[in-house]
């Protein structure tokens, strides 16, 4: 049975998106740390590898076009949080980053959370679960 799972994204800059994520605190793997063609950003404590692919090279690898996330969403991409307080400062790390808010820090349907993308457009979920 599979043991791990990556999930893999396109992005305009690895460079930049790179940083994004480090500016959240999330850790980016040394294992791809002198690529250029791709960067693995661990999240969380179960250590969710998300992949990072230049937008060439995930065209290359699925055969087809990139989604244009200014128009449309394929998957929003959630994580947890412990309180109030660590949604209301890293969706200021977010916005210090580079990303964007498209849900404010709130209550929806019984649970508090945010809701950002990040510099290419992803979206991403945090909540208190």
């Amino acid at each position: 049975m599979a043991k791990e799972c990556w999930i893999n994204l396109p992005v305009k800059d690895l460079q930049k998106s790179k940083n994004f994520f480090k500016t959240l605190g999330f850790t980016v793997n040394e294992r791809f740390s002198d690529s250029e063609e791709m960067a693995g950003v661990v999240v969380g404590d179960h250590n969710v590898m998300v992949m990072l692919f230049p937008e060439e090279a995930f065209r290359a690898f699925t055969g087809i076009a990139v989604t244009d996330t200014s128009s449309s969403s394929e998957v929003i991409l959630s994580i947890s949080a412990d309180s109030q307080e660590e949604v209301q400062e890293f969706i200021q790390k977010v916005e210090a980053a580079g990303g964007t808010v498209f849900s404010e820090p709130g209550e929806r349907n019984g649970f508090y959370g945010a809701g950002f993308c990040d510099v290419d457009g992803h979206r991403w979920n945090l909540l208190i679960m």
